[in-house]
């Protein structure tokens, strides 16, 4: 039957957080935030078919392909609210790297749900699963740019020019965990972001002012993203910041054409480094 069709590949798209303040620790546990989002051409992909069952591959990285992955529990988590008898043989083709703060995961549990909901159509509120799934899950699912606060979940949509860059990971892999821990150890919050000045020096670009509250304890502890950011700047581009929780940095560039020509000459200078050039995505 449906196990005969043929799959259909999805893009999973990798975000960067353009400036992110951590304002508070809540009564919770969880910190209070406020960032601006935005999702890039760069990511991971999905193939997603009909089965009997629910079934993950993982090709590209050494991750689990049971409940032990975000994509597996999102697509068990859409398939037990609306009710299917039946499943999904998913692929996922993982081409960024882990525990990189560029939202890979929490990206590629969204596109299930999306997937899978065009699939197999239901009345299922898929912003309350994503929200269950994660703190950025809600953001992939609105698939634009957007102002994030509380944890995450609360959203801005906010249109953002369009930005080259480039995205340059160390190899070293941080847990947001630690990165968030670090922070409260040292009581660094931040004041909310000046969302209109950044958005001012994007448009112009300007050295942008954003900051991220956990770059500091994290690049203190982790000397391979100080070198990051100091290595983008040599390679003559702009506002160098780490996103999210690390160890991804990035900076940006004057155009596309100058996002390339920077990545080639970051990737001959550190072959053992991820570089990729990227764009934002539509806002």
């Amino acid at each position: 039957m449906s196990d005969f069709a043929a799959p259909v590949t999805y893009f999973a798209p990798a975000k960067v957080n353009l400036g992110l303040s951590v304002r508070d620790l809540r009564s919770d546990g969880y910190h209070e935030l406020h960032s601006l989002m935005v999702p890039l051409s760069v990511g991971d992909d999905l193939e997603i078919a009909p089965a009997d069952t629910l079934t993950l591959r993982v090709e590209g990285a050494d991750l689990p392909e049971d409940g032990g992955n975000l994509v597996f529990r999102a697509a068990r988590a859409y398939l037990d609210a609306a009710g299917v008898a039946g499943g999904a043989a998913i692929t996922l083709h993982k081409r960024l790297p882990l525990a990189s703060g560029l939202g890979g995961g929490s990206s590629d549990a969204a596109t299930t749900l999306m997937a899978l909901a065009r699939l197999y159509p239901a009345g299922v509120d898929l912003s309350a699963l994503a929200l269950r799934l994660g703190a950025d899950v809600p953001f992939f699912l609105l698939g634009r740019a957007a102002v994030a606060s509380g944890v995450g979940e609360v959203l801005a949509p906010t249109p953002v020019p369009r930005v080259a860059l480039v995205l340059l990971n160390p190899g070293v892999e941080v847990s947001a965990r630690d990165a968030y821990m670090w922070l409260d150890a040292e009581e660094g919050f931040t004041p909310a972001l000046e969302i209109e000045a950044i958005l001012a020096a994007l448009s112009n670009g300007r050295p942008t002012p954003y900051l991220n509250a956990l770059q500091g304890p994290v690049a203190a502890r982790h000397a391979p993203i100080r070198e990051a950011l100091a290595a983008l700047t040599a390679a003559g581009l702009h506002s160098p910041l780490m996103s999210g929780s690390g160890s991804t940095c990035f900076a940006l560039a004057r155009d596309d054409a100058h996002a390339h020509d920077a990545a080639q000459v970051l990737a001959a200078r550190h072959p053992d480094w991820w570089v990729q050039a990227a764009h934002s995505l539509g806002s």
